[in-house]
């Protein structure tokens, strides 16, 4: 099994490595969102027709991973195509090393959150109301995440909304809906594979929604997007008062302040 995993870690290696050539020959942000979600799509493919068993829990698990990662790579792809580039590589997609690395990362990222899909599928299931749980989860996040991404897509399309925050939909009541959505995706992903683990594949699954949030929530996501703002807008009394009544991440009404 361990060497299966490992071969896993290779083709997600592979293919970050080959487009990352081609994206730093090219100077390119075209290809990182398309290989990210590429990524997991050859996992999951490889993962279904490693097992050799299409039951209806691997299939509705492949869907599971299959319709995230076309519905995230679409937008992303869309989005940068729109944009032109992407901030983030601005000071090192001249630098082979530093560009090189995020690269690695993101096949890191993406083999470390597959594993329970992997682990799942070798071991087999049935669908069972935990595994039920699991799908509904997931599809909660599905909805959240695309929902927040096309209404700040549609805002930010808008000439009316340049060097403005948006704070409608489901951004009136969360800063970051989106990152709640990515997060819940996959802690309905592990629920759904939870009762194909051993003990130990437990705990080494953990590790999937245990660094999605982590990455959102301390690294990649909250961290620059709270300090971009807070330097764009953090002065405007306008802004100071939606960042105080707005929640993180979860899109409900903020608790009225008590007097």
């Amino acid at each position: 099994m361990l060497s299966t995993i490992f071969l896993y870690l290779l083709i997600v290696l592979g293919i970050n490595i080959a487009l990352f050539l081609v994206a730093y020959r090219f100077k390119s942000d075209k290809l990182t969102d398309i290989s990210y979600a590429l990524s997991f799509f050859a996992l999951n493919v490889a993962i279904i027709f490693n097992t050799n068993r299409l039951s209806a829990y691997g299939f509705i698990l492949f869907l599971m991973v299959a319709l995230w990662a076309v519905r995230i790579g679409g937008f992303l792809l869309i989005r940068v195509l729109h944009v032109g580039k992407d901030r983030r590589f601005d000071d090192m997609r001249g630098n082979f090393t530093r560009f090189g690395k995020f690269w690695v990362g993101q096949a890191l990222t993406a083999w470390i959150l597959m594993l329970p899909v992997a682990l799942a599928e070798n071991n087999g299931s049935k669908v069972r109301a935990l595994a039920l749980v699991g799908l509904v989860v997931w599809s909660l996040g599905l909805i959240i995440e695309a929902v927040a991404d096309y209404q700040k897509y549609v805002f930010k399309q808008s000439p009316a909304n340049k060097n403005k925050w948006i704070q409608t939909g489901l951004w009136k009541y969360a800063r970051h809906p989106n990152y709640l959505g990515e997060i819940l995706t996959w802690v309905g992903i592990y629920i759904y594979c939870f009762e194909a683990l051993n003990m130990a594949e437990k705990i080494l699954g953990l590790s999937s929604p245990g660094l999605i949030a982590a990455l959102l929530l301390f690294v990649s996501g909250v961290p620059i997007l709270e300090k971009s703002a807070n330097k764009r807008w953090g002065t405007l009394p306008e802004y100071q008062a939606y960042k105080a009544k707005t929640r993180l991440l979860i899109p409900i009404p903020a608790r009225a302040k008590s007097s």
